[in-house]
């Protein structure tokens, strides 16, 4: 991690030169965009010859200096760079020509949804499990070999993409004929119970076993959680920053990537379970969510029906000089009453 240290202080001593231009310019963070796992390093930059060359000569300096060797033979990944361009870009860094989608850290990367079959290697990972000693262990030793091995496998994959129902139907497939099963794909053993049933809790007469659906969402969740928390990590800055500059939270509009799009098919189960904590309140709904131990939309449906917007946050409310600005006037009775109530709360 100190050599990777190293690198990165070298491209930003190019940025600053004006060698190496930013692929993205950002708020809030001005360093060359460098990202390290093990001994794999990722580097972004824009599709220049010039600033290709830099990089290489950068390269082979950081090589000599520290021992290491560059292995140049990895592949050049273009984004939206055309065919003939790419030729001579990968010609200027000496690299081979690689292309979207691709596998980085076993998950397919792409500018578009994965399908069915780039999830195929890790399907296939899950079968394989079948045909390992599952037959020669007791219910028990398949219940605990089920919970362990099959849910664990697709931990990675599901913390970070929505799984097709497809995936997920044939990976509890095998779930299943691990655990009534063993490892005969042909038994026409039956199950003993359903599987409903076998994923629900001990307390509640089920088995326990974790349902990889409600596991995958569970796991999207949290990145809602780090997003309305404004959480410092560099994707949730780059999120706010690109999708919601004006400040105003994610509303029904679905912006954004795919990965993003399917996260946001999570809101509603999100705020159903979540409380905010009031700061400078530019992240909650006035209205719609939940910050004051309930949402003033449910408590108050008849005023509800006469807001102008009710995607309002805490923070702009908390600015209005006047109230019943919030509002179409005239107000009904009911509508006032709960008014009064409001101001109360306020």
């Amino acid at each position: 991690m100190l050599a990777i240290d190293f690198l990165q202080d070298l491209l930003n001593t190019a940025k600053d030169h004006g060698l190496l231009d930013l692929p993205l310019v950002l708020p809030h963070n001005q360093y060359f965009p460098v990202v390290q796992y093990a001994d794999d390093t990722v580097i972004f930059i824009k599709a220049n010859a010039r600033q290709l060359f830099f990089l290489k000569a950068l390269l082979n300096s950081f090589a000599e200096s520290t021992g290491l060797k560059v292995n140049f033979q990895k592949s050049i990944i273009p984004i939206n760079v055309p065919d003939d361009k790419l030729e001579i870009l990968s010609r200027t860094l000496g690299c081979a020509k690689g292309y979207l989608p691709f596998t980085y850290l076993g998950l397919p990367l792409s500018l578009t949804r994965p399908t069915v079959a780039d999830y195929w290697p890790l399907v296939s990972r899950c079968e394989r499990q079948l045909v390992s000693f599952s037959s020669f262990l007791s219910d028990a030793g398949r219940l605990q070999l089920t919970n362990a091995v099959f849910s664990a496998l697709p931990t990675f994959a599901m913390s970070t993409f929505l799984l097709p129902k497809t995936v997920i139907k044939q990976i509890d497939k095998f779930q299943k004929y691990c655990l009534w099963r063993g490892n005969d794909i042909n038994s026409r053993k039956p199950p003993k119970a359903s599987w409903q049933m076998t994923c629900d809790t001990k307390q509640n007469g089920g088995l326990g076993v974790i349902s990889l659906q409600t596991h995958n969402k569970s796991m999207l969740l949290k990145s809602l959680h780090k997003f309305f928390n404004k959480i410092d990590i560099p994707w949730v800055h780059l999120v706010w920053e690109m999708i919601y500059s004006n400040g105003t939270p994610p509303t029904g509009n679905k912006n954004g990537s795919f990965w993003w799009r399917d996260v946001l098919k999570l809101l509603p189960e999100f705020k159903g379970m979540a409380m905010a904590t009031i700061r400078s309140g530019s992240s909650c709904f006035f209205w719609l969510d939940n910050w004051n131990g309930f949402s003033f939309s449910s408590m108050m449906p008849e005023l509800f029906s006469f807001v102008k917007n009710k995607y309002f946050t805490v923070q702009q409310v908390v600015n209005l000089s006047e109230p019943q600005d919030l509002f179409h006037l005239p107000l009904s009775e009911e509508a006032f009453e709960q008014f009064t109530q409001l101001a109360d709360i306020i």
